[in-house]
This record gives structure tokens, C-alpha cells and sequence, in this order.
């Protein structure tokens, strides 16, 4: 893919450039504010940005050949090879899915023509969401509504771990698009070791921190119901909080005129966290009757939520799909990518990651074919390797929000890798099927 053709910049390699408003593809948030500066081939955030992006953007670049057994060989001749594995596999796995949202749709469209299962490397906690909503619906804000009306935070998730802005971008902005001088905002965390340091500023209020177990938010929640309801409690404390600090909590969503319960799929890591979910989104819908309450989802990182929006608007079902039947068939059991590996019930894996070095392969004697970036940490050679260029800074593309409700376009920062980008090796490898 040459610069011209990934509307790269025509200056030379050597020159220095500056870039505005670059959106930032390491996190689901899509910060979009970043000034990125360009000198060869090396990036630096001039501003804005955190600790991810400048692990994403900043990161050294070394050139890499397509391999081949673990030989280099022609690009050409490594999407032969990743063809040839695909073509002769009964039931190919399409995994990692760390793209954009054309990577997303040129493996949708190959695991078509294969008949293979579509997943997503962050698929089991996405599915603590999907399962709610599948089975009980629930009251979701977006980012924007959140900044602009909210009054009350309650955080359900360590969000300043997955997202290390979302405080100054969302909870902490000191004005909102109807207030140069918006009132000031609860701010309630539900959990434990949590990274509570950006719940600071002049537009934060009282801070409450209401200590338990992770794995039994759900328990305070459902606690919070219960007393919502007037329905007494057979304990004076629930998950060790005292019933004392639940009615105090409970006070705070009363007295809000627009509260939002945040929290993050990827920190709930526990069993049977989706009940978690449930008790929160049930908790919003129970406030709703009376006053304003919205939950809020974020997560998203290495393109999940892209993988996740691009499956269900082309299959009409959030990944875990496969095609080996000729039409798209969900199982969120059946057809996850771990779980055909354990079984043996997959014998070709075609993994995707582009984004960032961690996003790695399973470590299977399993035919694997990978789309990587240069530096990807493998645990083993696979069969086939094909480097391919970062979204945002090798070639143009489009993310989905964590909040689901925009794609944030991505923008080439002229990096002059010459690496392909997912999607035209993915089109080349179909088309030799």
C-alpha cells in the first residue's frame, strides 16, 4: 500500500509535522484531542493524551518481513500460505479482532466465504453486558450526556485503570454545553483498590467511597433496590457495608436530578459477573419510574466495540458467530474462540491485532495464521505471519465509541511504514480463496 493510496502526508520521512485533533485508537473513550508531532518515523504526543496513548503512539517501530514457518518470505507469498490454511480448514476461527471498523468487516466477510466463527479477543466481558441486554434491556447514556447533565457518578468499575481520561474528559470538565458554571458533582465509588486520583478539580463534590468486594457490587446494588423499595433488610450490613452507607448512597441518587452508574465489562473479572450488571441496570430502571437515571458502559479497548457493532448490524448477533452452516448462527458458548480451542473444534485460527504489542495469540499447537503488528508478543511462531499497519498512525480508518453511539474517524500520521493495513490483506487473501 503505497502513502498515496493510505492518504498519508507527501512530505519526506525526515521532515517534522504536526498533527491536530488526532483521535486515539488505544482506548474505547476515542479521546479525539491529541496533537501528535511526527519527526521520521517517530511520534510524541505534544498534548493532551495519558499513559496509554503514549505506550500506543510513542513506542518504537522496527520493519519486519511476512514469515513463513518462521522464515521471511514476499508478502505475496505469505497471504498464498495464510489462503492455503483458511482454504483447507473445516472450521476456521477468526479471533483477536484488534481493528477498525473495515478490518471488521473484511473478516466478517471472509469467515462468510470460509465458513468460520467470528470472536473477539475481549468477547467474555463484553458479554457481561450483552447477556443483560439480550435478556432484560436496559437505560444507557452516551459520554456527551454524561458530561453535560449528570450530577451524580456512581462507579461500579476502577475506570481511571481501563481509561485513564474519562475523569478529565467527562467527570471533571469544568463547564458543560448548557453552563459556563455547572453545579458541582457527587462522585460515589462502589468496590475496592480503586485508582480514586482524578476525582479531583472545582466541579467535584462529596466523595463517597463505599468499600467491598468487587465480586459483590452486585450485592450493594440489589441492596440499593431493596431500600429504594422500602423493603427492609434481614442484616445490618450487606457485602460487610453498613445499611447506614447504602441509605446514604440512596439519598445522593434521590436527591440527583441526572445520576449515572458507571462501569467497565473488563474490571467486573469474576464469575457470573453479568448478575452484576443486572443488578445495576435494574437499579437505573427502578430509578427511572421517578427522576432521571442512566447507566453508562465503557470498555472497548483493541476495537471491541467496533467488533462487537460492525458483527451485529452485518450478522444480527454480537459475536460468536459462525458461518459454517452458509448463514450466521450465535452461540456465546459454543462458538468463543477459548472454548473451540480447548475442544479442539476449530482447526485453523486466524488472529488480528493491529493495535497495541499485548493483544496476544493463544498459545496452541493449532494451525494460527496472524495479522500483527511489529512488535506483537507471539508465545509461539505461528504457521504464518503478515505485519500489518496501526490504524490511526499508519493508515486512515474508523473506531466505534465504547459508548456505541459514534465511529471516530483515525487519521494516517504519515509514519511512511509501508506496512498493508488489515483490511487490503484480508481482501487479498479472500480473493485467493
Amino acid at each position: 500500500m503505497t502513502a498515496a493510496q493510505a492518504g498519508a502526508p507527501t512530505a519526506p520521512a525526515s521532515a517534522t509535522e504536526t498533527f491536530s485533533h488526532v483521535t486515539c485508537p488505544f482506548c474505547g473513550i476515542r479521546c479525539d484531542d491529541l496533537e501528535i508531532v511526527r519527526k521520521g518515523q517517530n511520534l510524541t504526543i505534544n498534548r493532551n493524551g495519558c499513559e496509554t496513548a503514549k505506550a500506543g503512539f510513542e513506542r518504537s517501530f522496527s520493519p519486519v518481513q511476512p514469515r513463513v514457518a518462521g522464515k521471511p518470505v514476499a508478502l505475496a507469498d505469505a497471504i498464498a500460505a495464510a489462503a492455503d490454511h483458511i482454504k483447507h480448514a473445516q472450521h476456521p476461527a477468526f479471533g483477536g479482532l484488534g481493528t477498525d471498523v473495515d478490518g471488521v468487516r473484511a473478516i466478517m466477510s471472509i469467515a462468510d466465504k470460509a465458513g468460520g466463527v467470528v470472536d473477539h479477543a475481549y468477547s467474555e466481558a463484553q458479554f457481561r453486558n450483552f447477556k443483560v441486554l439480550q435478556t432484560s434491556g436496559w437505560f444507557l447514556t452516551t459520554m456527551t450526556e454524561a458530561r453535560n447533565r449528570a450530577d451524580l457518578f456512581i462507579f461500579a468499575s476502577d475506570v481511571h485503570k481501563f481509561h485513564p481520561r474519562f475523569f478529565e474528559r467527562v467527570v471533571c470538565a469544568e463547564k458543560s454545553m448548557f453552563s459556563d458554571n455547572p453545579p458541582k458533582r457527587t462522585i460515589v465509588f462502589v468496590g475496592e483498590d480503586y485508582d480514586t486520583s482524578a476525582a479531583v478539580g472545582p466541579r467535584i463534590g462529596e466523595v463517597v467511597h463505599i468499600r467491598c468486594a468487587n465480586d459483590r457490587i452486585g450485592e450493594v446494588m440489589s441492596a440499593l433496590r431493596m431500600r429504594h423499595k422500602g423493603v427492609p433488610l434481614a442484616s445490618n450490613d450487606v457485602a460487610g457495608v453498613p445499611v447506614s452507607e447504602i441509605d446514604a448512597v440512596l439519598a445522593h441518587c434521590h436527591a440527583a436530578s441526572y445520576g449515572v452508574v458507571v462501569w467497565v465489562p473488563p474490571g467486573l473479572d469474576f464469575p457470573n459477573a453479568d448478575l452484576t450488571v443486572h443488578q445495576i441496570s435494574e437499579f437505573v430502571k427502578d430509578l427511572n419510574v421517578t427522576q432521571r437515571f442512566a447507566g453508562l458502559s465503557l470498555g472497548g479497548n483493541e476495537g471491541a466495540s467496533s467488533a462487537g457493532s460492525v458483527c451485529a448490524w452485518q450478522s444480527g448477533y454480537p459475536l460468536r458467530v459462525s458461518y459454517q452452516t452458509g448463514k450466521p448462527i450465535h452461540d456465546a458458548e459454543l462458538y468463543a474462540i477459548p472454548n473451540m480451542i480447548a475442544s479442539r473444534s476449530t482447526d485453523c485460527l486466524v488472529w488480528l491485532a493491529s493495535f497495541t504489542p499485548d493483544l496476544s495469540p493463544p498459545d496452541t499447537d493449532i494451525p494460527t495464521v496472524v495479522l500483527g503488528c511489529v512488535d506483537l508478543k507471539m508465545p509461539r511462531e505461528p504457521e504464518v505471519y503478515i505485519p500489518v499497519g496501526t490504524p490511526g498512525i499508519d493508515h486512515r480508518g474508523q473506531l466505534v465509541r465504547c459508548d456505541s453511539v459514534v465511529s471516530l474517524p483515525l487519521r494516517n500520521l504519515g509514519r511512511n511504514s509501508g506496512l498493508p493495513s488489515a483490511p487490503e490483506v484480508l481482501a487479498a487473501i479472500q480473493a485467493a480463496l
